[in-house]
C-alpha cells in the first residue's frame, strides 16, 4: 500500500491553514471562510496596480483552495497526499463515487507509473560527517609498571579518523541527470580526498546508464560505466565497469548486483566483484516501520566475513533509533552498537561503539545532514508575498479596529511569530521572529480570534522565518480595556480572549 507523503514532501501552501479552518471543517465552515477572504482580496477593491496584482494572486489562491476542499473527492486526495497528489496525471479517469481507500489504491498505481517515467530524476543533495575516536585505553589499561613516564592517570582517548562527503544530483533534462560528489578522509595522520562527476541518462522506463569520471590523491583518475535494468517488476540488475589509473598501471574492475524483492519489505541481493579485491557477497535486507534487519555473507580476497545487523525504530519516538551489529571473519570479530537521533528537520546525529578483536575499542560519531529544501531565495519570495498581503489588509484592519474599539472588544497590540529564546543560557542563539500584528487583527471577528491546529506559516500575511526550527506565536492583546498575553506552539490551536493571561500594567 502506498504511504501518504510526509510533511517535508508536501507543498508549502496548506489549504486548511490558508482558509484558517479545521481539517474536519464542514462545507458551511469552508464557505464562510472562503467568502470572507474573497471580500478581503477581491481585485476590484484595489486601485493601485501593484496591490491589484497581488490581490489577484491571493484571490486565485483562495479560490483554488476552496475548489479543492469543497469537492469530496479532491479533498480526500488532498488530505492523503497533498497538492502533489492532485497534480498526479490520470485522476480524471477516477470515478466520483470512489472511497478514500480506493483513491489511495489508485494513487499507488499512478505513482508507480510516474516513478518509472522519471527514474532517478529527483535532486537529492546530502552530506555525511563521521569521526572515529580510539577509546581502547578506556577499557583496556596497561599494567602500572608499563605506564607512560609522564605518570598521567587518565586514559588516552584520541581521534584516529575522520570522513566528510557531499553529493548533489541535479536534473539537466527530462532524461539526463548530473551528479557531483566529493570526499575528504584522514586516518592516523594520513589523509586525502577525491572528486567525482557522473552523467546519468534514462534510456527507457526500465533502465538507465551512467558515465563516471573521478580523480583524487589517494587513487588515480577513474573512468567508469554503470548500467541499471529492471528485469521484471520484482527483479533488477546493476553492472559497474571501471578503469582505475595509477602508478602501477591500469586496474580494471567489474561489479554486478542482482536483486529481487522477496516480499513487500524484504529484498535479496547477490553481488559479484572482480578486480583487485575479488569477492562474492549475498545478503538479505528487511525494512519495516519498526525495524531494519540485514544478514550478509562474503567470500573473497582478502576479506571474507559474515554480518548480522539490526536497527530498531521506536514508534512512540520516531526521532530516535538504536542499532547493533556483529561482524566476524578471518580478520577477527567486531561488535558494534549505538544510536542516532534526528536533531532537526534535516540533520541526524549518531554515535556508535565498536569493540573488536584484535582491533580494540573505538567510538564513532556521525552527523548526517540534508540540505534545506527552502533556499534563501525561496524565503525571500515568501517574505515579499507576506508583505504584499499585509498591505492588502491595511484598510480592512482599520475598519476592524474601529469596530472593536467602539465595543471595547479585541485589539491585537503586538504579535510575533518565529523562534523565541527565553533561556538565559541560550541568549547567544539568534532570535528569528516576524511581526504578525496586522494579519492577526485581520482575522478578528466579533471580538474573537480563532486559529486552527495547523502551522501558522500558512496563514495570509505569515511566512516561515526559520525553516526547520521550532516556532511559537506570541500575542499581546487588549480586551475590555485590560492587557493580556498568550504564547502558543506553531501547530497549536488558539482561541482568544484568554482571561488567565492578564498583564499587570500598574508597575
Amino acid at each position: 500500500m502506498a504511504t501518504a507523503l510526509s510533511e517535508e514532501e508536501l507543498d508549502n501552501e496548506d489549504y486548511y491553514s490558508l482558509l484558517n479552518v479545521r481539517r474536519e471543517a464542514s462545507s458551511e465552515e469552508l464557505k464562510a471562510a472562503y467568502r470572507r477572504l474573497c471580500m478581503l482580496y477581491h481585485p476590484d477593491k484595489h486601485r493601485d496596480p501593484e496591490l491589484k496584482s497581488q490581490a489577484e494572486r491571493l484571490f486565485n489562491l483562495v479560490h483554488q483552495a476552496y475548489e479543492v476542499l469543497s469537492d469530496p473527492q479532491t479533498r480526500a486526495i488532498y488530505d492523503i497526499y497533498g497538492k502533489r497528489g492532485l497534480e498526479m496525471e490520470g485522476w480524471e479517469v477516477v470515478e466520483r463515487r470512489r472511497t478514500p481507500a480506493e483513491i489511495r489504491e489508485e494513487y499507488e498505481r499512478l505513482q508507480r507509473e510516474r516513478e518509472e517515467r522519471r527514474l532517478q530524476q529527483r535532486t537529492n543533495p546530502k552530506g555525511t560527517i563521521s569521526v572515529g575516536i580510539d577509546a581502547t585505553d578506556l577499557f583496556d589499561r596497561y599494567e602500572e609498571e608499563y605506564e607512560d613516564v609522564s605518570g598521567s592517570g587518565f586514559p588516552q582517548i584520541e581521534i584516529n579518523k575522520m570522513h566528510i562527503s557531499q553529493s548533489i544530483e541535479a536534473p539537466l533534462t527530462a532524461s539526463d541527470t548530473a551528479i557531483l560528489s566529493g570526499s575528504l578522509s584522514t586516518q592516523n595522520g594520513n589523509g586525502g580526498g577525491s572528486i567525482n562527476f557522473a552523467l546519468r541518462r534514462v534510456t527507457s522506463a526500465k533502465g538507465w546508464g551512467e558515465l563516471e569520471f573521478g580523480a583524487g590523491d589517494l587513487q588515480g583518475p577513474l573512468f567508469g560505466l554503470k548500467l541499471f535494468r529492471n528485469l521484471t517488476p520484482r527483479c533488477f540488475v546493476t553492472t559497474n565497469c571501471a578503469l582505475q589509473f595509477s602508478s602501477r598501471g591500469i586496474r580494471p574492475g567489474l561489479t554486478t548486483v542482482l536483486a529481487r524483492n522477496l516480499d513487500k519489505n524484504t529484498v535479496g541481493y547477490l553481488q559479484w566483484r572482480w578486480g583487485i579485491q575479488s569477492a562474492m557477497n549475498t545478503s538479505i535486507v528487511r525494512d519495516t516501520k519498526t525495524s531494519h534487519f540485514t544478514v550478509a555473507l562474503q567470500l573473497g580476497i582478502p576479506h571474507s566475513f559474515a554480518l548480522i545487523s539490526y536497527q530498531h525504530k521506536f514508534q512512540d519516538d520516531d526521532q530516535t533509533r538504536v542499532k547493533g551489529s556483529l561482524k566476524a571473519g578471518f580478520f577477527g570479530t567486531v561488535v558494534e552498537y549505538g544510536a542516532e537521533r534526528k536533531i532537526s528537520r534535516h540533520s541526524v546525529l549518531g554515535a556508535a561503539v565498536s569493540v573488536g578483536v584484535p582491533q580494540g575499542v573505538s567510538l564513532k560519531v556521525k552527523e548526517l545532514e540534508k540540505q534545506r529544501e527552502s533556499t534563501a531565495t525561496d524565503i525571500l519570495q515568501k517574505k515579499q508575498e507576506a508583505e504584499a498581503a499585509v498591505r492588502l489588509m491595511q484598510e480592512s484592519v482599520r475598519r476592524i479596529i474601529e469596530a472593536e474599539e467602539s465595543r471595547m472588544g479585541l485589539i491585537i497590540v503586538n504579535a510575533w511569530y518565529g523562534k523565541f529564546v527565553n533561556d538565559r543560557s541560550r541568549r547567544s542563539e539568534k532570535v528569528k521572529v516576524i511581526d504578525v500584528t496586522v494579519p492577526l487583527q485581520c482575522l478578528v471577528k466579533d471580538s474573537k480570534l480563532i486559529l486552527t491546529e495547523a502551522s501558522k506559516a500558512g496563514l495570509p500575511g505569515f511566512y516561515d522565518p526559520c525553516v526547520g526550527e521550532e516556532k511559537n506565536l506570541k500575542v499581546l492583546y487588549q480586551f475590555r480595556g485590560v492587557l493580556h498575553q498568550v504564547m502558543a506552539l506553531d501547530s497549536e490551536a488558539l482561541r482568544i480572549p484568554k482571561q488567565s493571561h492578564r498583564i499587570d500594567t500598574d508597575g
